[in-house]
């Protein structure tokens, strides 16, 4: 893994009770009207995931660009709050005196990916940001502040949980692929990530 500080991998962070009753509260706040499918700005090509959010701000991207906003960009319905077990864990981990504002959902099935970005359309990027990998394995691959810098990867498994802090806040990420089948965590199979960010300043 790419020595980078602010950088925090803790494999087998959440007990598998624990990642059960999350993956519930998540998905029960989802529900089936939460769920988008994203498309990048200008060309209009969908990504390979399904979206959510979670808090008071969502992470959104289509024709319009990259942006938070507070309601569903195709319902106009705000978003379902942040399920307190996770404000927990982000307290526990980052120890930062302000809590996150929004919660991305991303659903990976099949050859579903993520190519490789930053996360920086946050007005205060002093935040961390807090990661947590639910259900199949993920190849994941994180490189150094330019996409030219060099990469590693490494297996990210269910209940795992990274944090990009401190330099490693805008080190580039991403998702290279997913192992159908290796875990039955989610219902219908696949992965669903869940990042926290703080986006308005603390």
């Amino acid at each position: 893994m790419v020595d980078l500080a602010g950088l925090r991998f803790l494999p087998g962070h959440l007990l598998p009770q624990v990642q059960q009753a999350l993956l519930a509260e998540v998905l029960t706040a989802v529900g089936e009207t939460a769920w988008f499918r994203p498309t990048m700005p200008r060309s209009g090509r969908p990504l390979s995931v399904r979206m959510a959010n979670l808090g008071p701000l969502g992470w959104v991207t289509d024709r319009a660009g990259y942006r938070y906003t507070p309601a569903h960009p195709e319902t106009g319905a705000p978003w379902p709050p942040i399920p307190e077990r996770l404000h927990a864990l982000w307290r526990e981990v980052t120890g930062w005196p302000a809590l996150p504002e929004c919660c991305l959902v991303n659903l990976y099935r099949g050859t579903a990916r993520m190519g490789l970005h930053q996360d920086r359309d946050e007005i205060d990027l002093t935040a961390p940001v807090l990661s947590v990998s639910l259900g199949d394995d993920a190849l994941f691959r994180i490189g150094g502040l330019s996409r030219r810098a060099s990469t590693s990867s490494m297996v990210l498994r269910s209940g795992d949980v990274v944090v990009l802090g401190g330099p490693a806040r805008l080190a580039f990420h991403g998702i290279d692929r997913i192992v159908p089948g290796s875990s039955a965590l989610i219902p219908g199979g696949g992965r669903v990530n869940l990042t926290l960010r703080r986006v308005t300043p603390s």
